[in-house]
């Protein structure tokens, strides 16, 4: 069984900041991809920032707020929000693909979500 917990969400005023985190556990073998998404009331889930390898993507939305990064030793992502604006109020989740051993394929897992709130 493979677990994905996101923490980190609360509420802040508009320019502060929060800092998220996600940690997969349970039968990993590796994890190729990790990345956020949110979902805003009444609108789609919608990508943030990804990172597999060495290599970045972000959301052209936040580009230049946020910073993804991860921990391989301790199965850990994160994702730094800086200079935070109302528009970014939204249930973040965690993403994850992930193989049990050596044979697997790939499977995704979500966490439960962690909402985040930025206040005029």
């Amino acid at each position: 069984q493979v677990q994905v917990v996101e923490s980190g969400g609360g509420l802040v005023q508009a320019g502060q900041s929060l800092r998220l985190s996600c940690a997969a556990s349970g039968s990993i073998f590796t994890i190729n991809v990790m990345a956020w998404y949110r979902q805003a009331p009444g609108k789609q889930r919608e990508l943030v920032a990804l990172i597999t390898g060495g290599t970045t993507n972000y959301a052209d939305s936040v580009k230049g707020r946020f910073t993804i990064s991860r921990d391989n030793t301790k199965n850990a992502a994160y994702l730094q929000m800086n200079s935070l604006k109302p528009e970014d109020t939204a249930v973040y989740y965690c993403y994850a693909t992930i193989k049990t051993n050596p044979r697997s394929s790939s499977f995704t897992y979500w966490g439960q979500g962690t909402q985040v709130t930025v206040s005029s």
